[in-house]
């Protein structure tokens, strides 16, 4: 059984952005472990996510927005995001013990008091955490309902070394996507999503138009749309969207990853009548809000695919609650890929 310690590390915010996020713009503090509740359970937390919506929650004035699980964040709150835990104190009455471990939404702090309906039992012992804390549930959701991908479809992703890029695309390819083409921001990324997640061509931002380049890679254009980002990418793949084609909206990381600060205005100028001649369907998605219960069924197909060997879970890690503000300025800075984790 857990020892209760007499005090917690945590993670809080001291300054808000003005630009680019920045390891100074929080601090690591102590403060005490207070007993639960009659409906609440302590939990040790594992591992934590680290997420790039954070830069938007963290500015000044940020807003409740529906599909990032976690508030905006006012100077001395503490973060949050997705964690695996361990159970160290329950309600009695509750189906929970100590040492069960569950998925819940206060990570960025080694000890959390959270709410009994708000923890999920998982049976994560020896399976990656980035199964339970990954968005490859969103992807799988967003590529089976929220849209759906044919036999032989071209496949355009954003961002396809990110969270949820880095499973899009492999899951687009065993729902049977005939070609799968990416987009990111450097040469490495690039050669890494052909060599370890099957993209068939990439398109990195910031050499040439992002239209040329995708042209170039889906001559035919392009049947299925997967984006993370908006802005040009968004621009590029309604010019080379084919007659029917699908396009799921799940980001907006060109506004919150603005370089003069994050926002929630992502405009972008759309040619809507061809979008219209061409039968194009654009639909905006939150896995999160739309499909709460597509999770347990992602978690039986990635099994099953796991099993074949044939999908990975990328992520980059670090160790200690400590280093979360390095590796969120890193993840805003796009340095690294698939989903981030903080274990402890």
């Amino acid at each position: 059984m857990l020892v209760l310690p007499s005090v917690s590390r945590i993670v809080r915010l001291v300054a808000h952005p003005d630009g680019a996020l920045r390891p100074e713009h929080f601090e690591i503090a102590e403060v005490p472990v207070q007993p639960p509740t009659p409906n609440e359970v302590l939990v040790c937390n594992r591992w934590f996510r680290v997420s790039i919506s954070t830069r938007l929650m963290a500015s000044k004035g940020a807003q409740s927005i529906k599909g990032i699980p976690f508030p905006p964040l006012n100077l001395g709150d503490t973060l949050a995001d997705g964690a695996i835990g361990e159970v160290v104190q329950a309600p009695a009455e509750s189906d929970l013990h100590p040492g069960d471990l569950v998925l819940h939404g206060f990570g960025w702090r080694e000890y959390a008091t959270v709410p009994q309906q708000d923890c999920v039992r998982i049976d994560a012992r020896g399976v990656d955490p980035a199964v339970y804390l990954g968005h490859g549930w969103t992807a799988y959701a967003a590529l089976t309902h929220g849209v759906q991908v044919h036999d032989g479809d071209v496949v355009f992703v954003s961002s396809g070394a990110g969270a949820i890029g880095s499973m899009a695309g492999q899951i687009a390819r065993k729902l049977g996507a005939g070609r799968v083409i990416g987009s990111t921001g450097s040469e490495e990324k690039a050669r890494w999503m052909k060599a370890e997640l099957g993209y068939d061509e990439v398109v990195i931002r910031g050499a040439t138009p992002i239209t040329q380049q995708l042209a170039q890679a889906a001559p035919d254009g392009i049947d299925v749309y997967v984006d993370m980002v908006g802005g040009e990418p968004l621009q590029a793949a309604a010019s080379l969207a084919r007659h029917g084609a699908r396009f799921v909206l799940l980001g907006a990381l060109s506004a919150e990853l603005a370089a003069e600060g994050a926002e929630k205005l992502a405009p972008v100028e759309l040619d809507t009548f061809q979008l219209i001649v061409r039968g194009v369907t654009l639909r905006g998605y939150s896995a999160c809000e739309d499909d709460r219960d597509g999770f347990a069924e992602w978690v039986r197909w990635l099994s099953r695919w796991q099993h074949e060997g044939k999908i990975i879970s990328p992520s980059s890690r670090f160790q200690g609650i400590e280093q979360g503000p390095f590796a969120l300025s890193e993840a805003c800075a796009g340095n690294l890929k698939g989903v981030v984790l903080v274990e402890l």
